[in-house]
């Protein structure tokens, strides 16, 4: 029955509330479906924000731990579930809520249950592990970028590129970013991008959106075609919290559009800050050195051996000077040592010559063929002899006489 009331006969605040309560105590458990938008826990208690799909509206539903962790895989942020709840309201705080007794996966739900079993088997395969990720070039000449057709994704990049680095060249395939064949148009336009060896980096960039427009990034065969692709890639879909299976496998994954223009070009302007910044400890470092490399050749240039070299050569003269003279000394000495070993050995030679007995008034008597004669029987009467003296010789005949004569 309506509430009857006036301005003169109104009823209190705690009444409507009472009231309100009450007719909505009636509804009973209801089967609710929506998209969770927020969840978190609290305790052994999880408070969730059901989106509804089409509507922009929401309801607060509350349940217990055990009732979210009974789904395998719990139900995650932008999953679209149904849940069996009771709706209460309460009048002490004018707050409506949901009390959840049981939520399944459906719809999207069951879909991101797959995909997570999808995430596990490709993980086990080693298609996410960081060893397999290549580092990005310093400096691309061109980049190659796949994004929806006239997007603000494609805008973000390409300006935020420019801005960084006007220079840098960009190869743009323009494809559909969600629908059936989005994952087959970005597989062709990765394929024709990693082909060209020109392109250095490949981006992927596409905006925010809900699960259900990121889908076609977590297909498997374009997870696989990034895995298998040759030139880097560089993932950049929807937001932060967007986590699609291409993020997982890229060799670059960017929160946004615009930080994947910035891991991608580097900032002309910090470059040259850097360079600046580097060539300032290149001089510091010079002129350290110099200042040491000084300081030392001021001390050697101290010593004695430096500061005065004509002493050092004049000490050096000396010690040869003494050494010639010793020379000079022994040489003298020697020679004069060796002349008197030959005086002596010649008057030895002078007493033991024949000549010194001839000249104590011997002579040597030879025959013609040279023979000394030693005794007279050795010659004949008529022989021709010679008689040698200390100073001179002559020849004689001998004549034998007998003892008779």
């Amino acid at each position: 029955m309506p509430l009857e009331t006036s301005a003169e006969s109104p009823v209190p605040v705690r009444t409507v509330m009472r009231l309100v309560g009450e007719w909505i105590s009636r509804l009973g458990r209801v089967w609710v479906e929506g998209q969770i938008a927020e969840l978190n826990r609290r305790g052994g208690t999880v408070f969730m924000t059901l989106r509804d799909p089409v509507a922009a509206v929401s309801v607060r539903v509350i349940c217990a731990s055990t009732v979210l962790d009974a789904s395998q895989p719990p139900p995650s942020v932008g999953a679209r579930v149904v849940i069996w709840a009771k709706p209460e309201f309460n009048a002490a705080k004018g707050s409506f809520a949901l009390a959840a007794a049981e939520i399944r996966a459906v719809g999207l739900g069951e879909l991101l249950a797959r995909l997570e079993r999808l995430r596990v088997a490709l993980a086990a395969e080693g298609l996410f592990a960081s060893e397999r990720k290549r580092p990005l070039p310093f400096l691309p000449h061109k980049v190659g970028l796949i994004s929806g057709r006239d997007s603000a994704a494609e805008r973000d990049v390409l300006q935020n590129a420019a801005r960084r680095w006007p220079a840098v060249q960009f190869r743009v395939e323009e494809v559909a970013v969600q629908g059936a064949h989005a994952s087959e148009e970005i597989i062709e336009a990765l394929q024709r991008l990693d082909s060209d060896k020109t392109v250095e980096v490949i981006i992927i960039a596409r905006g925010g959106g809900s699960v259900e427009d990121l889908l076609p990034f977590s297909n498997e065969d374009l997870v696989r075609a990034v895995a298998g692709c040759a030139t880097p890639v560089v993932s950049a879909i929807g937001h932060e919290q967007d986590v699609p299976l291409l993020d997982l496998v890229a060799d670059v994954r960017a929160s946004t559009p615009t930080d994947a223009a910035r891991r991608t070009v580097p900032d002309v302007t910090e470059q040259f800050e850097l360079i600046s910044q580097l060539r300032a400890r290149a001089r510091r470092a010079l002129a350290g050195r110099l200042d040491r490399d000084t300081s030392w050749l001021t001390a050697i240039r101290s010593r004695p051996v430096l500061a005065s070299p004509q002493r050092e050569i004049d000490r050096r003269e000396e010690q040869v000077l003494g050494l010639a003279e010793r020379v000079q000394l022994a040489m003298k000495a020697s020679i004069e040592r060796h002349a008197s070993d030959v005086a002596h050995v010649k008057a030895r030679l002078i007493a033991l010559s024949p000549a010194a007995t001839l000249r104590r008034g011997y002579a040597i008597v030879q025959e013609q063929d040279t023979r000394v004669v030693i005794t007279a029987a050795q010659v004949s009467d008529g022989d021709v002899l010679t008689i040698r003296f200390a100073s001179d010789q002559l020849q004689a005949t001998a004549g034998i006489r007998s003892d008779s004569d």
